[in-house]
Order: structure tokens, then sequence, then C-alpha cells
């Protein structure tokens, strides 16, 4: 089929519409090394609060704010470089009870799809593998676009699903089952 366009203004009409039939594709980002980007966890211990971190994460990114349902999630957490402020409790997290270094060095959460739920924030219903297992993890963020993106996010890890804290970790009086998650990334376009 032929469209002849006898016109400059037919010219850029059936362009426009060329171009709006065309669907806009997600940018893809990665972190930015040495950025401030952080994730990091919060518990309690026998109703003491404390925080640790996940130095060395990596974060990838397909994300495009108008059409969020074919963004995408992709961060590795490295486990033995998790540090919480005390040597003991690091050298425990990294022991079998806990995150079991030896055997799973790392964990992973990968989201396909995102829904937006207001101005700049969105939901994930993806999935996290931690010690050999895999469970549903909702994560919500926000995205603040521009030249180097930022996502800000947050969660909660049921970490009896993962078998984190089994043994005589499980007691919840002692640990919660419930840990927040919440992470920083600044973004570059890849």
């Amino acid at each position: 089929m032929t469209i002849k366009l006898s016109s400059p203004a037919a010219v850029a009409a059936a362009l426009a519409g060329l171009m709006a039939a065309t669907p806009v594709l997600a940018a893809d980002y990665v972190q930015v090394p040495g950025s401030g980007s952080n994730l990091v966890f919060a518990t309690k211990y026998d109703g003491e609060v404390f925080t640790g971190s996940f130095p060395g994460f990596a974060t990838t990114v397909s994300f495009d704010p108008a059409n969020p349902a074919a963004g995408k999630l992709d961060v590795t957490i490295p486990l033995a470089g998790a540090v919480s402020g005390n040597s003991d409790r690091d050298s425990t997290l990294q022991g079998a009870d806990f995150f079991n270094v030896a055997k799973f060095a790392t964990a992973r959460y990968t989201a396909s799809g995102f829904t937006k739920t207001g101005d700049d924030t969105y939901v994930a219903k993806g999935t996290l593998e931690l010690r050999g297992v895999k469970k549903p993890v909702t994560f919500t963020f926000e995205w603040k676009d521009g030249a180097n993106p930022v996502l800000k996010g947050k969660a909660t890890v049921k970490r009896l699903d993962f078998g984190v804290g089994g043994g005589d970790w499980a007691d919840t009086k002692t640990i919660p089952d419930e840990t927040a998650i919440s992470t920083v990334v600044t973004l570059k376009a890849k």
C-alpha cells in the first residue's frame, strides 16, 4: 500500500500519527558506583533496634514512568558484606543460622511490571531469593527522574520464610519475624 502525501502539513500529520503509535521503550539504568546508594535493614534484638547494611549491592532497572507495567528491577546482594556496627553480630549473621554465606553468597530480588500508586510512587511485586528459598516480596518505591534518576524504596521481609535466624533464633520475642528493608539508589543510563 502506498500513501501519497501532498503537502508538508500532511507529512507532519503522518509522522505525528506514526510517533503516537510507536510504543515508548523503557530506559535501562545501572547503579552509580560511589554515589552514596545504600541498602539497609532494621530489626530488633531483645527489644533493642539495630540497623545494618549490605555494601556492594548492585541494581539494574528498566523503567519508563509513562509505562510502569513494562518496568523491571534486579538487585544482587552480597551477604558476606553485611555490617551492623557490631563484629560479633556480623559474624553471627554470616553463620549457618542466619545468612549461611558459606553456602549462599548472595541474595537476589527481581521484579517485572510495576503499578503506579501516586505521583512518582510505584509498587513492584517481585521475588526475593535468599538462602535458596524464593518468596514474593512487595517493594514500594519513589522514582525521581533526571540525568541521574533516584529510586528510593522499602519492603518488609519475613525472615523465617527464608530460614534466616532459625533454630535457637526462631523465637520472635527475641528477634521479630519482620525485618524492614530500605534503599536509596542513584542510577545512570546504561
